[in-house]
């Protein structure tokens, strides 16, 4: 190699590690400061009461119970026969 790419190679070492710095190795600035009064017996007694009381069923995962109807299906089902019948209705695929 000649003399400018060691020079150029050498200055491009000497501006990327400048821009390099290293904080603390423990980083104490994340940690979470709290000062607790309460004590470890009202701490569990507050954590049994809250799982006695909390379902294990996750939430949103409930089905809604079928609606009643005092219509038959059967009617129902003629109904949507005689629709697609008449033209109403359209049936199979949708077509442009």
């Amino acid at each position: 190699m000649n003399s400018k790419a060691l020079l150029a190679i050498a200055a491009l070492a000497v501006v990327a590690s400048t821009g390099v710095r290293a904080d603390e190795a423990d980083a104490s600035q994340y940690g979470v400061k709290f000062d607790g009064n309460r004590l470890r017996a009202e701490v569990m007694a507050e954590a049994a009461t809250v799982s006695a009381t909390r379902g294990t069923e996750p939430a949103g995962s409930r089905v809604a119970a079928p609606l009643k109807s005092s219509v038959d299906s059967k009617l129902v089902r003629a109904q949507a026969a005689e629709a697609v019948r008449t033209g109403q209705i359209s049936s199979g695929e949708a077509h442009m």
